[in-house]
């Protein structure tokens, strides 16, 4: 056996020295088969055009030998007709890799004939790919021949749609621009809740720095507009996953399975690309509406018509690139997919060179496309002349200059530095705009060496210090504008009234507390508890509620007697939903100390009724059981009690889960039997109306009789039901066995009041406590309490507005200064200030400015004072609802004031 060296760089090195001295200066390397190397979708795009070449470790190759006793046999590798040279080339390279990953036994020979074949790329011909293997080398190259085919398409395809997705959101914020669009949709925060994708609010992010200082956005309205983070937001998340797979895949063992891999992620990037060829192309049409150049837009009109891509014909092709598609023939579907992806690009392109004529103009333009002249200023500035002067000076008529936002700014300005490939001086439309789109193309065109730069310089306008991308919240939180704290405020002044009107008073605890305070109180949802890094020996955590520290607070105190309420933040180590957050308030209302049997528990009821009545969300229902029941009920079906309150933790999800789900996690991961299991779904589906239900209950041979516990409890919630029904609120209140409450404190009545008009679900819960406080080492004294929900309240009172105008300030009135005397504002409102008349005041010299502010604030009165008015000694008193205007002397301004405010308030 004779073992051959063979070092493939001095083959590489050979393979340099033929090429150009400009485009030696190009060349890179990827390296197979060393320790740690690892192949990438972008390497194989790069070996596959030509810009990189292979190296094979030369480790690799001193570990293999020939065998010259087995026999040679001349075969070619068979190519398919239908692929490009670029696919031809990539499946080479995969084939190359799948080689070196299967640790066949595989001569040095063959990888180095297959490397040297793609470093030499000028004399590539698949037709003359014949060499003699031997059979197992054979065998090796038929078993790879379609997964490499897989692999080298696929890595073109990503690649290329990975490069067609970030210069697809740079084109949008060109169009943007040139189409005057309303950019609003692009105020999208990551809240955390899962409510928005992440991508979805990375494109928004991307899009705001482009467009960050621009005067052309906000101007109109259109879809095309508002469906770009939606659309290129998934688009880059699959991508994403794309690039993902392809990295498993292309450094794997070789393995069956891939074609299926394939046609998941792929047909998944078809639609995508649809959609981002769609939103594209309208953009398209749009930008070519914006320009004003009458020959522009009609040479625009007619290259989109013959070079665009037709709509119909793409949607056709990639609609039909379903998964099932994908995975009958692959290496088909994936030749389309790419061809696809080259006609979304050459959209992007026009769609990129409609926005740049609009914005641009035909001026700018054509001298873009002069031989030798100066540089042309991006359209925001004025034309530069060639002394270096304004040549728009002086002209009277000249239109504004446009502003662009920062980030556009520089595409256009490194489009504009490199527009010198285009020569010539071409005055006719339907040739200066073909001109503009084969220019454009290729910088879109990831073959092209302009479209890395371009890809550089996008990347250094989203990273630069000079606009920074805006800070992010943490998961689980939320900011509040003017108008939600309108709403909020607005609410919790109700809800303090109704907690007053109880005799309650205000309590305030911290916001963290000992650890070993919160431990042990909340059953299995103790693992959701925020704990603190420990700081000088104490391990604190963020309070879970609101309950435990006030239990802790009575215990700490020795009070036997609080009837107090409190709003605050609670935390909770929570994945965050759609109306679920980490960090949310709680209002609370508890009643603790010695009172009539059920006395507490009605009025706390009584209270949770008045709140979501006067909050005036909707319908809802207060659903009502008993621990005591639900123990007995237990005991009944022969649950151990070691295990009530955990298996109360399972019954406590039948809101969100069937019951067979609910069984399921009982029997196999709580150890119930499946006796028992059934045994309790056949209580838990009891409910309905509190005293029918009662009376079911208690019928004679009833199982709850049987119980000492149960009829503990029949005997409270009978009294409780009682007073409900003269209290004239029984009839918003459902008797439900299946009502759990899954923390581990409650001892009597509990309840969760559960809004009926959408997918909030509980929005407030709560229940009677008596051991809690003496769980902190004093006495024990009874309590029970309520907690509302108030996020989700308020979400649902935002939903109520959401077509009302909301007035954010209770201003009444603005003090207008026709001039820029401040103090002449400061004497008058500090009249009204004193008056507690809510004011504020304006000092500008345009009275629509003033008018234009209280209109948007929905300020009611407006005090006008200007140069004629401060001499007479009036004020103009104006009605900004009714339109009309009075004078009143100065000195009595204030005092007609409170009368009209007084009148309107009563």
């Amino acid at each position: 056996m004779k073992c051959v060296k063979m070092t493939s760089a001095k083959t590489l090195v050979a393979a340099i020295e033929t090429l150009p001295m400009e485009e030696k200066r190009e060349i890179s390397v990827v390296g197979l088969g060393g320790k740690g190397s690892s192949l990438s979708s972008s390497a194989v795009f790069s070996v596959a055009n030509g810009s990189s070449y292979v190296r094979i470790d030369s480790a690799v190759l001193d570990k293999l030998c020939d065998n010259n006793s087995q026999s040679l046999s001349s075969t070619r590798i068979a190519i398919p007709e239908t692929l490009t040279r670029e696919e031809s080339r990539a499946y080479l390279v995969a084939l190359l890799n799948r080689l070196f990953l299967s640790h066949s036994n595989i001569r040095p020979l063959l990888l180095t004939f297959l490397s040297d074949t793609l470093n030499r790329s000028s004399h590539f011909n698949s037709q003359s790919l014949i060499f003699d293997v031997t059979a197992e080398e054979l065998a090796a190259i038929e078993k790879f021949t379609v997964p490499a085919m897989l692999d080298g398409i696929s890595a073109i395809v990503t690649h290329s749609a990975s490069v067609l997705s970030t210069m697809g959101d740079t084109v949008a914020a060109l169009s943007c621009e040139a189409m005057r669009a309303n950019a609003s949709s692009f105020n999208l925060m990551d809240s955390g809740d899962g409510s928005v994708s992440k991508d979805e609010v990375g494109v928004a992010s991307d899009l705001r720095l482009m467009l960050n200082g621009s005067k052309l956005v906000g101007k109109s309205d259109c879809d095309a507009e508002s469906e770009i983070p939606k659309v290129h937001g998934s688009l880059r998340e699959i991508v994403r996953w794309v690039y993902s797979k392809m990295r498993v895949e292309l450094n794997s063992v070789p393995k069956a399975g891939s074609a299926r891999v394939y046609a998941n992620v792929m047909s998944a990037l078809a639609s995508a690309l649809w959609n981002l060829g769609d939103g594209s192309y309208s953009r398209a049409k749009s930008n070519v509406n914006s320009v004003s150049d009458d020959s522009l837009k009609s040479a625009l009109v007619q290259m989109l018509d013959k070079k665009c891509p037709n709509l119909d014909s793409l949607k056709s092709v990639l609609g039909s690139l379903n998964g099932l598609a994908f995975e009958d023939n692959c290496v088909k579907s994936l030749h389309e997919l790419n061809s696809c992806l080259g006609s979304v690009r050459a959209i992007v392109a026009w769609e990129a060179t409609a926005a740049i004529v609009s914005l641009l103009g035909s001026e700018s333009i054509a001298e873009a496309l002069k031989e030798g002249c100066g540089k042309t200023q991006p359209a925001q500035n004025s034309t530069v002349g060639k002394n270096g002067k304004n040549a728009n000076a002086g002209n009277k008529g000249e239109k504004k200059k446009k502003v662009l936002g920062k980030g556009t700014t520089v595409i256009l300005q490194y489009i504009n530095d490199r527009r010198k490939k285009m020569v010539g001086n071409i005055v006719e439309s339907f040739v200066l705009v073909e001109k503009w789109g084969d220019f454009i193309s290729s910088f879109l065109d990831p073959k092209d060496p302009e479209c890395c730069t371009l890809l550089d310089k996008v990347k250094e306008v989203l990273e630069s210090n000079e606009s920074r991308r805006l800070p992010k919240l943490p998961k689980g939180t939320r900011d509040f504008s003017r108008e939600q704290m309108a709403i909020r405020e607005r609410a919790f002044s109700i809800i303090v009234d109704v907690f007053k009107r109880h005799g309650a008073t205000a309590l305030d605890t911290p916001v963290f507390e000992l650890r070993e305070t919160l431990m042990g109180k909340y059953g299995e949802d103790s693992k959701l508890i925020y704990d603190l890094a420990d700081q000088g020996g104490e391990l604190c955590s963020l309070r879970y509620d609101l309950t435990v520290p006030f239990a802790r607070y009575m215990a700490m105190n020795g009070l036997t007697s609080f009837k107090r309420y409190q709003i605050a933040k609670v935390y909770r180590r929570d994945n965050p939903s759609k109306g679920r957050y980490r960090e949310f308030y709680q209002c609370d209302f508890d009643i603790a100390g010695q009172h009539e049997t059920m006395g507490p528990d009605f009025e706390v009821i009584r209270i949770l009724t008045e709140l979501l009545d006067e909050l005036n969300i909707g319908n809802y229902k207060v659903k009502l059981s008993h621990r005591k029941l639900l123990d007995g009920m237990m005991q009944l079906c022969g649950v151990p009690p070691e295990k009530f309150r955990t298996i109360s933790s399972s019954i406590d999800k039948l809101d969100k889960q069937d019951f067979t789900q609910v069984k399921k996690e009982m029997v196999e991961e709580k150890g119930l039997t499946i006796e028992t299991a059934e045994k309790i779904g056949s209580f838990v589906n009891e409910k309905g109306p509190p005293l029918e239900l009662l009376s079911k209950l208690k019928r004679d041979g009833s199982p709850f009789l049987e119980n000492d516990s149960s009829k503990v409890a029949l005997k409270e919630l009978e009294i409780l039901f009682r007073a409900l029904e003269k209290a004239e609120c029984i009839n918003k209140v459902i008797f439900d066995l299946s009502l759990a409450r899954g923390l581990d404190y409650y001892t009597g009545v509990i309840y969760e009041a559960v809004f009926e008009g959408g997918q909030f679900g509980s929005i407030a819960a709560g229940g009677r406590y008596d051991n809690l406080i003496g769980m902190f080492g004093s006495k024990q004294v009874p309590a029970v309490g309520v907690s509302l929900g108030i996020e989700r309240v308020f979400a649902i009172m935002e939903q109520n507005q959401a077509n009302q105008a909301i007035r954010a300030a209770e201003t009444q009135v603005l003090v207008s200064i026709l001039g820029d005397d401040l103090s002449q504002a400061a004497e008058l409102v500090k009249d009204m200030w004193n008056a507690k008349i809510k004011a504020e005041y304006m000092v500008n010299k345009r009275v629509m400015k003033h008018i234009d502010r209280a209109k948007e604030s929905r300020i009611p009165w407006m005090v006008i004072v200007g140069e004629r008015e401060l001499n007479e000694g009036i004020v103009k008193l104006k009605d900004i609802e009714a339109n009309k205007e009075e004078v009143v002397p100065r000195s009595k301004i204030v005092e007609e004031l409170q009368r009209r405010l007084n009148s309107t308030s009563s």
